[in-house]
């Protein structure tokens, strides 16, 4: 689960800023919105509200490249086209407080000059007590020293292995994160579950973002099958069943290019799932699979039905909202029913309000969820306290500086029964663009069929 998110220096964000999800001790509106873990409590569901340009986004935007440092080992960006275009400082601070298997960690990292000055893991206190050291590195002048918690640095064994990383593995521009979590080493336990969190809890969707296997997976999950069909059938958009069309891959693709069909066979072959995945001009996913000996490549049918007849239809055929829609299943499936924290910029690109409005409604609802859910929006008809309590709503706005606030609204302490959504669309909680008078742009002094 994520607590909190603290960035400084990075896109548009300037000084320190945070995003959390803490509950508001005053607001005691939607309690089954509060997780508790090991007595800690923490919200399920965050929106961030933000005019175009506000730099809602550029938090999520932060957030994946952050974990792509993690999990690639790599600085996946040059700083100098990250850092607040208005500030002289060259510091960039990026960390993130959570919970992986019931252990609060605390895990950050201070780049500068395109090497990682300092990289930090700790056991979070969670503002009860002290924070308990795992392990933190320091580079100055391309030198990189480690100092870990004490039973590591008093046991010769790991003292050894100390000795080795810094000799041979750890280098200035490359975090230690994952590398340390592959280590076999009792005292380093918690630095598995810290990776753990960034490559397999924490899931960020962008707009161009794809779900993985999606045909695959209604064709073998049965159980996963029955609820993307429940759920789309559930937005009355005509969905009767889900179907994968399956055919050889000599069959889809034709005889003409042996070479092709050559690499792709061997693509397969050499995959360790036996399964890779290709896009189509449009963007969407087909699948080569191997199944009893033999290669088929799987696509996704969509059937609709009329008063006398059904039909299965391509993904082609079917609106952006709709394969939007079909774009959510997976990830609405997982922060349901397991500890998943899903993250998705721009939540209602191509889909109708209503429908967006109910998507969120249904999780919002749902007393058995275990994920947390967070994401931008434009979409004003989502600001519904029935939904969200107000320290779920979060808004993204520039500063005279230009550069990123956040604020929730929870900090205007506002009366549970009032409409937000008409004081939103007010200017009352900022995070709206304000707009010229159209009158000033005098479009009638031009002629636009010259």
């Amino acid at each position: 689960m994520l607590i909190r998110f603290v960035i400084e220096n990075m896109f548009s964000f300037g000084e320190r800023k945070e995003f959390s999800t803490i509950p508001n001790k005053r607001l005691k509106t939607l309690q089954n919105h509060k997780y508790s873990v090991e007595g800690f409590e923490l919200l399920k569901i965050s929106s961030i509200y933000g005019a175009n340009g506000a730099g809602k986004s550029n938090l999520i935007k932060s957030l994946l490249q952050f974990q792509k440092l993690v999990t690639k080992e790599k600085i996946p960006f040059k700083l100098k086209d990250t850092q607040h275009k208005f500030s002289d400082q060259k510091e960039q601070i990026i960390a993130v407080e959570f919970i992986q298997g019931n252990t609060p960690l605390y895990y950050g990292i201070v780049l500068s000059e395109e090497k990682i000055l300092t990289e930090e893991l700790y056991i979070s206190g969670l503002g009860k007590k002290e924070d308990e050291l795992i392990f933190e590195r320091s580079t100055l002048d391309d030198i990189t020293t480690i100092k870990f918690l004490d039973e590591f640095e008093n046991d010769e064994k790991s003292q050894v292995l100390k000795t080795v990383l810094l000799e041979e593995f750890v280098k200035p521009d490359e975090p230690v994160l994952k590398l340390l979590s592959n280590r076999e080493n009792k005292f380093l336990k918690d630095v598995k579950k810290a990776y753990q969190w960034f490559s397999e809890t924490l899931e960020i969707i962008t707009p161009d973002s794809k779900p993985r296997a999606l045909a695959h997976k209604i064709d073998t999950d049965s159980e996963f099958k029955k609820y993307a069909e429940d759920l789309m059938r559930s937005f009355n958009i005509g969905i009767t069943s889900l179907g994968t069309e399956k055919k050889n891959i000599r069959e889809f693709f034709g005889e003409d290019n042996e070479n092709e069909l050559d690499k792709l066979i061997k693509a397969v072959e050499d995959s360790p799932r036996k399964m890779i995945g290709l896009t189509s001009r449009r963007g969407d996913e087909i699948i080569l699979v191997k199944e009893n000996n033999i290669i088929w490549v799987k696509t996704l049918k969509i059937e609709h039905s009329s008063i006398n007849n059904s039909a299965f239809f391509d993904l082609n055929e079917e609106s952006d909202g709709t394969i939007r829609l079909l774009d959510f299943v997976p990830a609405f499936k997982n922060v349901i029913s397991s500890e998943k924290v899903y993250i998705v910029d721009e939540i209602e690109r191509s889909i109708h309000p209503l429908l967006i409005k109910e998507l969120i409604k249904k999780f919002s609802l749902d007393k058995n969820t275990l994920g947390q859910l967070i994401f931008t929006t434009h979409e004003s008809n989502l600001l519904d306290q029935e939904i969200f309590r107000q320290d779920e709503i979060w808004f993204a706005e520039k500063d005279l500086n230009g550069s990123t606030d956040l604020y929730s609204l929870s900090d205007f302490k506002e009366h549970k029964t009032i409409d937000i959504r008409k004081g939103y669309l007010n200017g009352r909680y900022g995070s709206i663009p304000f707009l010229a008078n159209l009158e000033d742009l005098k479009w009638h002094d031009y002629d636009f069929d010259k």
